[in-house]
């Protein structure tokens, strides 16, 4: 269960603890999304978005890998030693950050009744102006079993 959605400093870190970082998120929780371009598709993580210039490493920046993929605009990090997505630099909306839900101390996806998806095959930056980013779709997670943290 979340207790703050609103709150927007968060503290967060990769699966294995070699990245640490904090984050100022734009607006708490509330900008929960995936996308279905070919690279989240694959990937299959809800991202937050943190403020431009919110995003600080605390520990384990060298530990950190880039890829980039199709523009190069979007810059996606993950940690060199267990291999999770942290963060990403965001293409739609160049200087904010794309962070990771599940990389955030005490989160889960799994705690958001739903998520929507945005239209990332449609990239809004490829769009005429004047049309936003566009949703594909809603994820909804329904529990049917309790099941205790590890």
């Amino acid at each position: 269960m979340i207790t703050d959605p609103d709150a927007p400093m968060r503290t967060g870190g990769c699966h294995c603890g070699a990245v640490r970082f904090e984050v100022d998120l734009v607006d708490g929780l509330h900008t929960a999304r995936r996308c279905d371009c070919s690279f989240c598709r694959m990937r299959g993580a809800v991202a937050v978005s943190g403020r431009p210039g919110g995003l600080r490493i605390l520990s384990g920046a060298d530990q950190l890998t880039c890829y980039r993929f199709n523009t190069g605009a979007a810059r996606h990090f993950f940690c060199s030693c267990c291999g999770i997505y942290t963060h990403h630099e965001r293409r739609s909306r160049p200087g904010e950050y794309g962070v990771n839900l599940a990389c955030l101390d005490g989160l889960s996806p799994f705690d958001l009744l739903s998520v929507d998806v945005l239209d990332g095959v449609r990239h809004p930056m490829d769009l005429p102006p004047g049309e936003g980013p566009r949703i594909a779709g809603r994820l909804v997670f329904i529990l049917t079993d309790p099941v205790t943290p590890d």
